[in-house]
């Protein structure tokens, strides 16, 4: 069976079209997490769970005990569902190929002493009553083995890929679209930044901010500020605007602010989020020229964000951004305790930003 997306995954479940196995794997736990919850909420009763629903932990079980809860026939139910969290600390589920076996690419259905593997025996035969759900995080299973051919051939496979930092906002835009709800750009990429790529962490701040904006209002950094505790004001994104305008004033304010409320700015996020602002000040310079939607896309930011790079375009030529890159890798050493003596996160970030802003200082600091 070919891989599945999500979408495809969650409509055949909402029809009740079910798969005796279900392998879920990847580098983002969330979609590996809605599905199993999906199933584990979903397909059974209430009154059908107590005898026909088990969960199990990797680190717990071994595949004799899982292949043993498949094969029982459900009671009282058409179905019976065995989930198997963190699958990945499951020993042996994928044996490692016997030396000698690496250029045998012989059919799954062969036979081999990888048969005497209570997965691959089930997998062969799986019960069509049963709905075996293997939550595999963080890795990827060993196509090369027995066990990997059969899930390809037999089960349902999805990978959870790992999103990219430059579609998280797109991603932000979607899910509030499909609470029923809207959110600004501008608003959008501040939460992406400040939140990050666990999508688990951005849903569950999403969910507690639509709650608390008024209905049929779209979310704006406002209602961020206020829910979230990001400052519209004073947040890297501004800080970002004022370099790129040389607004010296606003640069020390938003400096001094971060230095005290250094909970909810912390330079690590700073540093990393100047770093990815100047990578696409430098693609800018190379894509000069392009059509503003070619030029988002080249960039990977919303069209809404075209123009802020143009302006620091115009600030920074070329050299200045492939400077300003270099000295942030040099503060990223010093926020770790290289070369920093006793220099406060704060000290360090005035220090930088000032660099940046005045080419003339030398790049490497006399230590």
């Amino acid at each position: 069976m070919a891989a599945q997306t999500y979408d495809q995954i969650i409509k055949d479940l909402k029809n009740k079209v079910y798969h005796p196995i279900y392998f879920l794997f990847g580098d983002e736990p969330y979609y590996i997490d809605l599905i199993a919850e999906y199933i584990e909420n979903n397909v059974l009763s209430d009154m059908e769970k107590e005898f026909n629903q088990t969960v199990l932990y990797g680190r717990d079980v071994d595949l004799a005990t899982i292949t043993g809860n498949a094969k029982r026939y459900p009671m009282m139910s058409n179905y019976q569902v065995v989930i198997v969290r963190e699958a990945q600390d499951v020993k042996d589920l994928f044996k490692k190929k016997r030396s000698g076996d690496d250029e045998d690419d012989s059919d799954a259905d062969s036979d081999s002493g990888d048969d005497k593997d209570p997965l691959v025996q089930y997998l062969q035969k799986p019960l069509q009553s049963t709905l075996l759900v293997f939550c595999y995080k963080y890795k990827k299973p060993d196509k090369r083995t027995k066990a990997g051919k059969l899930l390809e051939k037999t089960g349902v496979v999805f990978e959870s890929k790992k999103l990219y930092e430059n579609k998280i906002p797109a991603w932000v835009t979607a899910y509030v679209k499909s609470k029923g709800c809207q959110i600004q750009d501008d608003a959008a990429n501040l939460l992406a930044e400040y939140l990050g790529t666990d999508l688990a962490k951005v849903s569950n701040e999403l969910d507690k901010l639509m709650i608390n904006v008024p209905k049929g209002s779209a979310i704006n950094s406002d209602h961020i500020e206020k829910n979230i505790g990001i400052s519209k004001d004073y947040n890297v994104f501004e800080l970002q605007q004022a370099m790129a305008k040389r607004d010296f004033v606003k640069i020390n304010r938003i400096i001094n602010y971060f230095g005290a409320n250094q909970k909810n700015n912390p330079l690590v996020i700073t540093l990393s989020t100047l770093h990815s602002y100047f990578t696409k000040v430098v693609a800018f310079h190379i894509f000069k020229g392009k059509p503003g939607v070619d030029m988002a896309a080249a960039l990977g930011v919303m069209f809404f964000f075209v123009k802020d790079y143009e302006a620091a375009a115009r600030t920074f030529s070329m050299e200045a951004a492939k400077r300003a890159i270099s000295l942030l890798h040099e503060y990223d050493l010093k926020s770790k305790g290289v070369n920093s003596g006793e220099t406060s996160e704060n000290d360090l970030l005035k220090e930088l930003i000032f660099k940046i802003m005045h080419p003339s200082v030398p790049l490497v600091s006399a230590d």
